[in-house]
Parts: structure tokens; C-alpha cells; sequence
């Protein structure tokens, strides 16, 4: 009887320590599948990330070298040759030919010619001021003790200007306007052609009278200037409309580069 217990005994012993074996194995460390599913969603997420910082990376790298050529563009546009826009939109060079429309003017008839001229050709106007303005007096032809009288008899006369033009290199025709005394252009008028230089300028001369024409003025106040073209000059009258003007100089043929 006892050494039937001890086989039972035994037997429970067994079977017991077969139970705990397996209890072990189920309870132990994660398989290697396992490890595998966790290493692959981590890879997934990484490539997830790494492909949007590329995409962003790029983007930054567009809209930088976006702006670098807006910038080159607007450079160079600052740093080339002057453009004019057309009515039509379309951009092209100025080479605009710079032109001055110089006079004297004593009684106002004079001034209306140049500022049709000016005004014509969107030129810079320019008036001979005398730094003693001419009195009633002084304009009495008929007087031959008058300034004007006086100034006309003397060759040498030249009669002082207040101000200048200022800076007349630029300019590459001048027009040059007066009144006809006594045949000629005013002695204040020769004082500024001597005042200038007009070398490689194209000057052309108008005068306006109650009857005589230019003369010999014209001639005469080119002898003053040394390197000029002379074109022929016009009488014209203080009458004359802006469009009948304008007539005489488009007949000029300049080349006013517009």
C-alpha cells in the first residue's frame, strides 16, 4: 500500500513540473515576427516624414530662385538704357533728341513764336533777360539818343544777361528767336551767342518784324559761334497759329530721335 502512494505521489510530481514548462514558453519574450511588424511601421512612418521634408525642402528651393530672377529682372532693367512705354504697350529705347528754344523778346511778340515751338516739340524754353530791362524809352526807334539806337550803332555792344541756361552741353539743337532792330538781331542776342558753346549743335534762327525780313542776321550771329550747323531761319509772326509754326519746323527735317 505505501509504495502505491509513493507511484502516485510521483506521478503528480511529474505532471506538475511538465505544467510549469509550458507555462514559461507561453509567458516569455516577444517572437521574432514580432520585432519584424513594429521594425516595419516605423520604417513606413520615417519614409512618411523624409518624403515631406523633400517636398518642403524643394518648394523653398523654387520660390528662392523664383525671387532671384525677379531680382536679376528689375537689375537689369535699373542699370540699362532708359525705356519709354508706347500707347500700345510696347517698350522700347529713348534716344530723344534734346532741344532748346532760346529768345528775346522785348515786346512779347517774340515769346509767342518760341512757346509755340517749345510747347510743339516738348523742348526746354529758355528767355534772354536783360539785366537792365529795356524801358518805353529805350525802345524809341525814333529817338537816336535811345539805348536801342545806341546799342544798334556800336558792332561791340553787348548788352548784359541775368542768368543762364544751365547746362547747355546737353542740348542738340537750339533754336534761337529775337526781333528784327534795324536790320538785325539785338546786341543782347550776340552776348548770347558768345556766352555758349555751340560746337556739334544744330542751331536754328526765327525772328519776327513788322515787315523786313531776316537779313543779314542770321549770317551775322553765326560768325559768333565757331563748330555749329546753321540751317536756314524763318521770319515768322507773332500772329501765326501753334500749327502753322510747327509747319515751318517739321519742314526743317531734324531728326528730333522721337
Amino acid at each position: 500500500m505505501k509504495k502505491i502512494m509513493m507511484v502516485l505521489l510521483s506521478a503528480f510530481m511529474i505532471m506538475g513540473l511538465v505544467g510549469c514548462g509550458n507555462s514559461e514558453r507561453r509567458t516569455g519574450q516577444p517572437s521574432t515576427e514580432d520585432n519584424s511588424s513594429e521594425s516595419s511601421v516605423s520604417d513606413e512612418a520615417l519614409g512618411e516624414s523624409s518624403d515631406t521634408d523633400d517636398a518642403e525642402s524643394r518648394k523653398v528651393s523654387e520660390i528662392q530662385s523664383e525671387g532671384a530672377a525677379e531680382t536679376l529682372e528689375v537689375q537689369t532693367k535699373e542699370a540699362g538704357t532708359p525705356e519709354i512705354q508706347s500707347e500700345e504697350g510696347e517698350i522700347f529705347e529713348s534716344n530723344k533728341t534734346r532741344v532748346l528754344v532760346a529768345y528775346f523778346s522785348a515786346t512779347n511778340t517774340t515769346e509767342g513764336v518760341a512757346e509755340h515751338i517749345a510747347n510743339g516739340l516738348n523742348a526746354d524754353l529758355y528767355e534772354i533777360v536783360p539785366a537792365e530791362p529795356y524801358t518805353d524809352a529805350d525802345l524809341d526807334y525814333n529817338d537816336n539818343h535811345s539805348r536801342t539806337t545806341i546799342e544798334m550803332d556800336d558792332a561791340d555792344a553787348r548788352p548784359a544777361i541775368s542768368g543762364s541756361v544751365e547746362d547747355m552741353e546737353q542740348y542738340d539743337i537750339v533754336f534761337i528767336g529775337y526781333p528784327i532792330w534795324w536790320g538785325e538781331a539785338p546786341r543782347i542776342v550776340s552776348t548770347f551767342m558768345e556766352s555758349y558753346d555751340f560746337n556739334h549743335k544744330t542751331i536754328v534762327p526765327f525772328c519776327t518784324s513788322g515787315g523786313s525780313g531776316m537779313g543779314s542776321s542770321a549770317t551775322n550771329l553765326e560768325q559768333l559761334t565757331n563748330g555749329a550747323e546753321w540751317l536756314d531761319g524763318q521770319r515768322l509772326s507773332g500772329n501765326d497759329s501753334q500749327d502753322t509754326v510747327m509747319e515751318w519746323v517739321y519742314s526743317l527735317g531734324l531728326d528730333l530721335g522721337q
